[in-house]
């Protein structure tokens, strides 16, 4: 008997048997919660949006050059272009693999498929020679490319 009694007490303090009928109806009022809680679910998303913010600009960086100041209008076209970039040493890169000046033709071939209404960018450090950069784009336009462009940076 003291056994039993030992275990009911037990039940009884641990609220797994209760025989008050006051005590069935306070657990009666506590009910699951059945809504979903979205504020995590918003704090991630606000990081990550603050995370891609700050790294996309850098995605886009390609070869480290600087480019003249000019005052001009912005080119606005729809297609990506193809870019070729001359650097300080006068080094010729088409994105950002470096090319040789007698392999640049044939790989704007091979970029291009024969487009020869592909547009193309060149990019070149302001303190190359002039003639390295003309040397390039007399090249590109005598293979029978005409939209031919080049990238300068705006004053501010």
């Amino acid at each position: 008997m003291n056994l039993q009694l030992f275990f009911l007490d037990n039940l009884r303090i641990n609220k797994l048997l209760t025989f008050n009928s006051k005590e069935k109806n306070k657990r009666r009022k506590f009910t699951q919660m059945s809504e979903i809680n979205v504020t995590p679910f918003v704090d991630v998303m606000l990081v990550l949006l603050i995370v891609f913010m700050v790294t996309a600009p850098l995605l886009t960086v390609g070869i480290p050059v600087d480019l003249p100041k000019v005052k001009a209008s912005a080119l606005t076209d729809q297609k990506d272009p193809i870019e070729i970039t001359v650097n300080i040493e006068g080094e010729i890169y088409i994105g950002e693999s470096l090319v040789e000046v007698e392999n640049l033709i044939p790989r704007i071939n091979a970029i291009t498929e024969l487009n020869t209404d592909a547009r193309i960018y060149i990019r070149g450090d302001r303190v190359v020679a002039y003639g390295r950069v003309m040397e390039i784009m007399s090249k590109i336009n005598s293979a029978g490319y005409v939209k031919v462009a080049l990238i300068t940076q705006n004053i501010k």
